[in-house]
């Protein structure tokens, strides 16, 4: 609005040299130059259109030729404040935008790619998602540790306990200990994954008055999974090549200490032709003509015995004997190792 040139005063025709002096006509069709005191405008009105930007003037010419100064001065007066109100309304829509401007910073969008309201929910759904997700394993980690405590005993009272056998479950048995002989502990036929057998066996007369020893004639175990491999061969020997309707023996005791459910304390047994419906078989996993049984089988043989005294399926006074001893013919009961061990015995015959 203010030009530095030099200029003459359209009103008083003189000189007018600086540019704080003078003042120039807002009208681009007019551009006239005046002298700042031939402008009519009070102080006031020279203060506004220096301190405010944007601010138009127009002169006398413009605003009318035929008007006096007082009526120009009126006029330039309602224009400065139309000028004045357009700039406040460009003000506020500045500190409006500012305003917009400042929360966009506090509050920043939580995805750039999607509206702020949007990415919001994305971030509230994730949130939720992760807390329930967090909620469901806190449950399946606790369901998962019932579960398996629940299973551990079920597996416990299978080994230690069979409805068939009749044998009962010893709360204190501490499971840090089973097996190896110290304790009678059963691994019945799911345990060793037997085979059904070909047809329902003969029920056993009991109490029976013998029990008898003898050998698989098969290498030796130390540890349940070895044993319970040479138990299930046992089986498939007896069913596919002897024709046998299951494991011919009632129990088979390993050298790991426990002992396998064969065809148990109540079906007649086929170990032994002219014996089965009158004893029991004891069935020790090894071949021992040249080496003694475990100290774990020897061991566990003792408790199973008094088990079946106790249960009523051995006869309290039986004997025990081997089956070399009732057929010294037959080649396969031969295991002199074995029946050496049960020398000292009181029942042993």
């Amino acid at each position: 609005m203010l030009n530095g040139t030099h200029g003459s005063c359209s009103k008083c025709c003189g000189l007018i040299a600086p540019s704080h002096s003078r003042i120039e006509c807002d009208n681009a069709l007019c551009g006239r130059l005046f002298h700042r005191h031939c402008t009519g405008l009070s102080s006031e009105q020279h203060k506004l259109l220096e301190t405010i930007p944007n601010l138009s003037w127009r002169c006398d010419g413009c605003l009318g030729s035929n008007q006096n100064q007082q009526q120009s001065s009126l006029q330039l007066s309602k224009w400065l404040e139309q000028s004045l109100r357009q700039h406040e309304k460009r003000l506020e829509m500045l500190e409006q935008r500012s305003k917009l401007d400042d929360e966009g910073q506090q509050a920043p969008m939580l995805c750039p790619y999607l509206p702020n309201t949007i990415s919001r929910k994305a971030i509230s759904i994730t949130v939720a998602f992760v807390l329930l997700t967090t909620l469901l394993g806190i449950i399946l980690a606790t369901t998962t540790n019932i579960f398996g405590k629940t299973l551990n005993k079920s597996k416990l009272g299978d080994v230690l306990d069979d409805s068939r056998l009749n044998i009962p479950i010893n709360s204190t048995i501490d499971q840090d200990n089973i097996g190896g002989g110290l304790i009678l502990r059963f691994v019945h036929r799911q345990a060793w994954l037997a085979q059904p057998p070909q047809k329902t066996l003969p029920d056993l007369t009991l109490p029976v008055s013998l029990v008898i020893v003898l050998p698989t004639n098969s290498d030796n175990c130390t540890t349940q999974a070895q044993c319970v491999l040479r138990v299930r061969l046992r089986q498939t020997f007896d069913i596919e090549s002897l024709q046998e309707d299951d494991i011919a023996f009632n129990f088979v005791l390993g050298g790991d200490g426990n002992v396998y459910v064969g065809r148990g304390w109540d079906q007649v047994g086929a170990h032994m032709s002219g014996y089965n419906t009158r004893s029991l078989s004891f069935a020790y996993i090894g071949s021992f003509q040249n080496q003694k049984p475990s100290a774990k089988q020897l061991s566990v043989t003792k408790l199973l015995l008094e088990r079946g005294v106790s249960l009523g399926k051995i006869s309290p006074n039986y004997r025990l004997t081997g089956a070399s001893k009732l057929e010294p013919s037959i080649t396969e009961y031969k295991a002199e190792q074995l029946y050496q061990s049960f020398g000292n015995w009181s029942h042993w015959s």
